[in-house]
């Protein structure tokens, strides 16, 4: 088996693969040029979002040629697989902002050269098709039974599935057709809910340009999954009681991205380690078989750099050791400035976590203290009545507060 496919199932990017046999041996030729798509259905991309871009570069430094396909067409109308409710329908010009930005984030992940890896937008080719030569030329070769076999369909029906949705897997398919013809792209990679827009672009292939299971033939094409990541305490990949985890540090800050690795499931610390960061295997292996909250935080620290560099995850991993050990720095925790005046006056303690977000309403900050949860500067707070002023601040007239185990706010006054 080709060593680049070798190296994604060791470190469990594998799960489904039109051909694996022809795609080895295609592979063993010479540099592949393949591809991942996503689309910009928001500003920024979540960690959830990012197996595929890791799978990416670990083909890239096998020697193969990445693309990474952001969906500015596509994303007009939203991909049903995966969703229990159609897609929010958003304006042109969101869609257009939020490609930049995606492609922003994705540069700096992947470094695009434009020779080894580079980006390319959907909507080049997909903005000004003609609708009725489009199903004449494309539509003409897909099978409706066919396409309700796949679970992505078979889910959706049960609860509603648009027109629109219905067309999504024909452009996804043709994007694909297309980047074929465009830049000789033999390769589509993504997630296993994606396997049914796969294999229907290799179908679209074959059936336009003459495919074959042939190794020799001019359009020959694949197409390979890797498993939806879940974490082993059920919950979603990427997912945290705030919501998703982001790479824009303005939706998800550092110090809690940091944070969500720290506090992953046991089970999950060695899975995450091969699929998230690029040390190499024997080290993770040796990494995880000592103290696992030592391999927490190293895997905190390891995603955290490769997402936001290193200065960041230091920062990160110095806030995190103020927080629980005392050892740290302080000013890396998650930081917020209140008004002095108000402090003069006092403030009641429901208001302060509240006002600094470590609680969603003031019912759940009462709630908080009440169960003994609540922490300013190093004390429990019981009193739901309990008023903080500048003389509650410490010697550098600063608030720390700590709502329940894991969530921390600095707060200082302006």
């Amino acid at each position: 088996m080709n060593q680049a496919i070798e190296t994604l199932k060791a470190r469990g990017f594998f799960n489904q693969c039109t051909d694996l046999e022809g795609l080895s041996a295609r592979m063993d030729k010479g540099p592949i040029t393949f591809y991942v798509g996503c689309d910009p259905t928001g500003q920024s991309l979540h960690i959830g979002h990012m197996v595929p871009f890791f799978a990416l570069k670990h083909l890239r430094a096998a020697g193969h040629r990445g693309v990474a396909l952001i969906g500015g067409g596509t994303g007009r109308i939203g991909d049903p697989s995966g969703k229990t409710e159609m897609r929010k329908m958003l304006d042109y010009e969101q869609i257009d902002k939020n490609v930049e930005s995606i492609k922003a984030q994705l540069d700096r992940f992947i470094g695009f050269d434009g020779k080894t890896a580079f980006a390319v937008n959907n909507k080049d080719w997909l903005e000004n098709v003609n609708y009725i030569d489009f199903l004449r030329e494309i539509g003409s070769c897909f099978s409706v039974n066919k396409m309700l076999t796949f679970e992505e369909y078979k889910l959706r029906l049960e609860r509603g599935l648009s027109f629109i949705e219905f067309n999504y897997q024909l452009l996804q398919a043709y994007d694909f057709y297309m980047l074929h013809q465009k830049y000789g792209m033999d390769l589509q990679i993504g997630g296993a809910d994606q396997w049914g827009n796969i294999t229907a672009g290799v179908d679209l292939i074959r059936r336009k340009l003459g495919g074959t299971t042939e190794l020799n033939a001019e359009h020959q094409v694949f197409g390979l999954t890797f498993p939806l990541i879940m974490r082993a305490d059920g919950k979603k990949m990427g997912k945290s009681e705030k919501g998703a985890i982001f790479l824009d540090k303005d939706l998800t800050s550092v110090y809690d991205f940091f944070q969500y690795w720290r506090n992953v499931p046991d089970a999950d610390v060695e899975k995450f380690f091969k699929l998230f960061t690029f040390l190499p295997l024997e080290e993770i292996s040796e990494i995880c078989s000592g103290d696992i909250n030592s391999a927490k935080e190293r895997l905190a620290y390891e995603v955290t750099a490769v997402i936001h560099g290193k200065a960041e995850a230091e920062n990160a991993l110095s806030g995190a050791k103020a927080a629980f050990s005392g050892t740290g720095d302080k000013n890396a925790l998650p930081t917020m400035s209140l008004n002095r005046a108000d402090f003069e006056s006092g403030v009641n303690v429901c208001d302060l976590f509240f006002n600094t977000k470590l609680c969603a309403t003031k019912s759940d900050a009462r709630r908080l203290i009440q169960q003994g949860g609540a922490t300013v500067n190093g004390k429990v707070v019981t009193d739901v009545k309990a008023i903080f002023t500048i003389q509650n601040a410490d010697e550098d007239e600063e608030f720390i507060l700590k709502a329940g185990k894991k969530k921390f706010c600095r707060v200082t006054l302006k």
